[in-house]
């Protein structure tokens, strides 16, 4: 920004100070006061300027950056007093003498409301504290009796689970107790009773098992189911061996008896007559071994009757 150079003066140093001291004075009565009253009805506030040096108002401030160099060791001249720089444009105003309205007489009661107000609300502040105060102090002490009650009544309910659960404890290992004395009574009851009751049941028991035969003699179950079994096996294969043999004897006795049957149909021929004198010891040759046939065949068959007398007696 531009700078102007001012010999620093006395009247100057005196403005600033005073400005300086007005500075002070308005940030320590903003500090204070809670700020500015609403505008009264069919008025409004409007902002302006009061600084000794006007300046544009804008939404962005123009800045441009400079540098420069300075020799090394030089003394370092005094700081001039600051002046901005004016931007924009003076405007005059022409007032002719009556047009204003007396400062001294219009600005009394605006005075008087703007301190009386304040007056007014600085009295409801502090007794808005000092409410707030007892307020608070209220609070505190309610809820440090509200802590107290509640950690009491956590202490009581405490103490009051731990008292049920004693109780349902003790109640639970009394009705245990009585579970158990009941349960050993009747199982008492029902020993007294089963050896009452077996008493004259075994003796019965025994009798009737021995009776439906559970108690045998070893000796006697081992012929019954081991040497009657066999030994009938063996007499009908036997049997089955003499039906076979009769069988075939049968058959034997059948094809002789057929043989012979032919050989008695059949006529014997011419030439056979002549040479049946001398032929005739061949014939009596063969009846005898016919005969002898037969009587073999007769002797298996007297044999066989024979046997079959001890099978029967068997």
């Amino acid at each position: 920004p531009a700078q102007i150079t001012q010999p620093s003066t006395p009247g100057v140093k005196r403005q600033r100070r005073a400005q300086k001291q007005l500075l002070a004075k308005k940030l320590t009565e903003e500090q204070i006061r809670p700020g500015t009253p609403e505008p009264v009805k069919g008025r409004e506030h409007v902002y302006v300027q009061t600084e000794l040096y006007l300046e544009e108002i804008s939404d962005r401030i123009i800045e441009i950056d400079g540098e420069c160099q300075t020799d090394e060791f030089l003394d370092r001249p005094p700081t001039p007093l600051f002046i901005p720089a004016k931007t924009g444009k003076d405007v005059a105003t022409q007032i002719e003498k009556g047009e204003l309205f007396d400062f001294d007489i219009e600005v009394k009661p605006i005075l008087e409301v703007l301190v009386g107000k304040t007056v007014e609300q600085a009295l409801l502040e502090v007794m808005e504290e000092e409410e707030l105060a007892q307020l608070w102090s209220h609070q505190r002490a309610f809820a440090e009796l509200r802590n107290a009650e509640f950690a009491e009544l956590q202490r009581l309910e405490e103490q009051d689970r731990r008292i049920r659960e004693e109780k349902e404890r003790r109640r639970l290992e009394h009705l245990e107790k009585l579970r158990k004395q009941k349960e050993t009574a009747e199982k008492i009851a029902a020993r007294v009773f089963a050896q009452r009751y077996l008493a004259d049941l075994i003796p019965s028991v025994f009798n009737n098992l021995h009776d439906s035969g559970f108690f045998y003699d070893p000796v006697e179950r081992d012929i019954e189911t081991e040497f009657l079994p066999w030994l009938m096996s063996e007499v009908e294969e036997t049997l089955q061996k003499k039906v076979l043999g009769r069988t075939m004897l049968d058959s034997l006795i059948r094809m002789v008896v057929e043989k012979r049957l032919d050989e008695f149909s059949h006529p014997l021929p011419p030439s056979d007559q002549k040479e049946a004198p001398a032929e005739e010891p061949r014939a009596t040759d063969a009846a005898p071994q016919v005969s002898s046939e037969a009587d073999a065949a007769d002797q298996p068959v007297a044999e066989k009757e024979e046997n079959d007398q001890p099978d029967a007696e068997e």
